[in-house]
């Protein structure tokens, strides 16, 4: 059977008055800044089969893609397992888990979870005969470390060098862009998937939703003639479109956009394309252990510690999160590897650090590893264990960081193995 390709998608913009997210307070959307939409991609080889779900939500649960999953499997036929379901972590989007004061609006994640497997069906339908292109490049304008090194020792995040005591940048960015594509037989694009590793922060604490930056991306692309694109982010965890190196600098959500737009177009300009292409899926589980919780953790007291927005909401949210980790003793994950050919799509249920992101890469060369981030569950940051020695507000423990150093690691070595395994 000939490789074949099929793209959807589908507006999941949530209605005035919902809840928003990715701003910790409680916050409520009046008004509709540009549409948010579900995404899928479904590639057939006629011997395997594999898709991928792109949310413009801030995250996904872990239950919530099961349930997407279970009910591909159930209505399409379609092997879920083998389905990739990701957010691109934006900030201006609804609230579809709970987050410091904020509750999940579960009215919305049902009519989300239905409207997205329905699309994904689509997906299925509009399946034609294709071929498969792969290209990258190097993007060192959008994605900026936001950590800086301060004298003494310490992390502050979204620091800037006009403070006299900012030292140094702690780490590095990852600036590929990667793109998968898909064309029919009259060499018409069917769509796209795009790899960055980048915050989407734009609109989050106003009143307006929005999709950010991969919206505008997905919108350019579409204009330049690709139906349907996915923008699948990276080891974002780190990485913001603020340059700290230049004070009060931020690039807009139109002007990030465009640039990557710019780069997808060029390097779908230069893919080699192939009609027979091998697909692979793997998957494993990892248990995470929780850190060990100090008082001084618990009140925001450690070396290092900053706490955005208002204190209080970390405050208010402790005796919970305490009691999590009691009840739990480790939080478990999935890892997940989709192969095409020499490439790999990698998936990370997390805000990963780019520096594990970027081991992940170099230890499966000779594959062509992409990391996924926010993708098949939620566990919070996931720094570095260096990261944590030096603080600032990824490693500040809270709902939202609550992991023990070694678990970016772990992760890591789960991925390395599957992509391993499926050699």
């Amino acid at each position: 059977m000939p490789l074949r390709a099929g793209f959807a998608e589908v507006d999941i913009t949530p209605p005035p008055g919902t809840r928003k997210i990715g701003w910790l307070k409680e916050l409520v959307g009046e008004e509709v800044l540009d549409p948010l939409f579900a995404r899928a991609a479904v590639v057939d080889s006629g011997e395997a089969k594999i898709g991928f779900i792109q949310l413009d939500t801030l995250s996904i649960r872990w239950t919530q893609v099961n349930d997407i999953r279970r009910r591909i499997s159930s209505q399409y036929g379609f092997p879920g397992e083998n389905v990739m379901v990701a957010a691109t972590h934006n900030h201006a989007g609804p609230a579809v888990a709970t987050t410091g004061d904020v509750p999940r609006d579960e009215e919305y994640i049902e009519a989300m979870v239905a409207k997205t497997v329905s699309m994904f069906g689509q997906a299925i339908e509009t399946l034609e005969e294709a071929s498969i292109g792969f290209a990258s490049g190097s993007e060192f304008n959008v994605g900026y470390n936001r950590r800086v090194i301060m004298r003494d020792g310490t992390v502050c995040t979204h620091e800037a060098f006009s403070n006299p005591n900012a030292l140094c940048l702690e780490g590095p960015i990852d600036p590929e862009v990667a793109v998968m594509a898909a064309r029919n037989r009259n060499g018409d694009l069917l769509g796209c998937l795009v790899n960055f590793t980048c915050h989407p922060t734009h609109n989050g604490p106003g009143e307006g939703f929005s999709a950010g930056y991969p919206g505008v991306l997905a919108r350019e692309m579409k204009a330049r003639g690709c139906p349907v694109t996915l923008f699948l982010n990276g080891a974002a965890g780190n990485i913001s479109t603020s340059n700290p190196c230049v004070p009060g600098s931020n690039h807009e959500m139109e002007e990030a956009g465009a640039t990557l737009a710019n780069d997808a177009v060029r390097l779908i300009e230069r893919m080699e394309w192939k009609e027979d292409v091998m697909l692979r899926s793997r998957s494993a589980t990892v248990e995470l252990p929780f850190r060990t919780v100090t008082e001084s953790e618990i009140k925001g007291t450690v070396r290092g510690a900053q706490r955005f927005i208002d204190p209080a909401i970390y405050d208010r949210g402790m005796p919970s999160l305490v009691e999590k980790i009691r009840q739990r003793g480790a939080q478990v994950a999935e890892v997940q590897a989709l192969l095409l050919d020499e490439y790999a799509l990698v998936s990370i249920p997390a805000e990963y650090f780019v520096e594990l992101g970027l081991r992940i890469k170099e230890e499966t060369s000779p594959h062509h590893t992409l990391v996924v981030g926010y993708a098949n569950g939620m566990v919070g940051y996931v720094p570095t264990r260096d990261a944590f020695r030096r603080g600032g507000y990824e490693t500040t423990f809270a709902h939202s960081s609550k992991l023990a150093p070694e678990a970016g690691d772990m992760l890591a070595d789960c991925a390395i193995a599957l992509i391993a395994a499926g050699a």
